[in-house]
Order: C-alpha cells, then structure tokens, then sequence
C-alpha cells in the first residue's frame, strides 16, 4: 500500500472504521514506512488532545437562533409555494379570460353592425332612444284643448314633469303671450286635469319631461 493510500485512511483507521483487509494492509505499511508511522503518531495524538477538551456547552441563545432560523425557512417554503400558485392560477385565468373577452368583443361588434344596419343612424334623430327600451309620455286625456310640441309666436309653452302615475307634478313656463299673468290660474287648472300615459323604461313606468303648447288659453271673468 503506498503512503498516500495509508495517509488517506488515517483518520478512519484510527477510529477502527476500516475492513480488516485495510487493517492488515495499513498495519503492515507502519511498521516498514518511518514516515507513516510518525504521521499516525501525531494523528493520533491530536485526537487525544482534542478528546481531553471534553465537550463545550452549546450558548443558551443556541436554541432561539435554531427555532428562528427553523420558522424563517418554513416562511419561506410556503411563501414560495403560495407564489408558485398564485403564478399558475393567473396564467390559467388568463387563458380562460383572453378567448372569452375576444369573444365578447367580437360579439358586440357583430351586434353593433347588425343594428346600424337594421336601424341607419340617417333614419333616426340623434340621442334616440331605442323604442324597445324606452317609449315617451303620451296625452291620455284633458279637457281643454292644447298640443304637445308644436308652437308659434303666440303660444304659451310650458314644460311639464310627469310622474310615473301619469300626473303632472311641476311645470316651467318655456315662453309666454304678454298677457301670461292673468292666464296663470287657468294654466294651473289645465295642467290638474290632464293625465297622461306614463313614459316606460324597460316596460315600467317611469317619470319624463314633455313640452305643451297653448295657442289660446280663454280666461272666464
């Protein structure tokens, strides 16, 4: 066996942890190698000092810093493991919510260009609304006689709140003749008595504006 085999095996071979092949061998290798011999001789001599050192107490703060150092790493796994999860749960949303929001946007195209072309935007005034969603307030009854919308330079022409039960809640006057004041009270009483089909959205009845128009209002002394 050659020297650097036997200084190889020293530590073992002194600690009887090696075959009883490498034993003979190692043995026999000592007794003819000065050199090996007077190397396992200090070998085996700084074992023996280390031994008469006996063992050094661990420092009270030993086992804090262990548990410490324990939670941090499990902090860590899970923080990692979280991480890994919240990583696949966006790229699996992602890849359901891409095609679906192509998909809804396609679709709302393709519904925007069939209504144009049911429904040309030359056909109906601007700010309509789509009568399937919304249908105005209508004249249902009144005594007197009066229009809705159309007016000249005469005519009294008052904008009126009605509510969803079809009564007229406020008005404002828009324009008026000279002589407004004294038809005010006949005015009021008009506006009592009239009733009207109440606006819808959505087929409910629902509260709107309407403008009237009164080319005479005649006023009894």
């Amino acid at each position: 066996m050659k020297c650097s085999v036997v200084k190889g095996l020293m530590s073992v071979y002194l600690d009887g942890e090696v075959t009883r092949r490498q034993l003979a061998e190692v043995d026999e290798h000592l007794q003819s190698c000065v050199e090996c011999a007077a190397h396992c001789a200090s070998v085996r001599q700084t074992q023996a000092l280390v031994g008469s050192l006996g063992r050094k107490a661990a420092p009270p703060e030993l086992a804090l810093r262990l548990r410490v150092a324990v939670s941090q790493e499990i902090a860590d796994q899970r923080r990692s493991r979280l991480d890994s999860l919240r990583v696949h749960w966006e790229n699996a949303f992602n890849a359901i919510m891409v095609p679906a929001t192509a998909g809804l946007v396609t679709t709302l195209i393709i519904f925007g260009v069939l209504i144009s072309s049911l429904y040309p935007s030359q056909m109906r005034p601007p700010n309509d609304v789509p009568t399937m969603l919304y249908t105005p307030a209508e004249l249902q009854f009144t005594p007197f006689e009066l229009s809705m919308g159309a007016s000249s330079a005469d005519s009294l022409v008052v904008e009126a709140y009605v509510g969803p039960d079809g009564r007229i809640q406020d008005y404002r006057i828009l324009s008026a003749p000279e002589d407004a004041q004294a038809i005010l009270p006949a005015l009021k009483n008009m506006l009592i008595f009239t009733s009207f089909r109440p606006a819808t959205t959505f087929g409910q009845p629902t509260a709107s504006r309407v403008v009237l128009s009164f080319s005479k209002v005649q006023v009894k002394g």
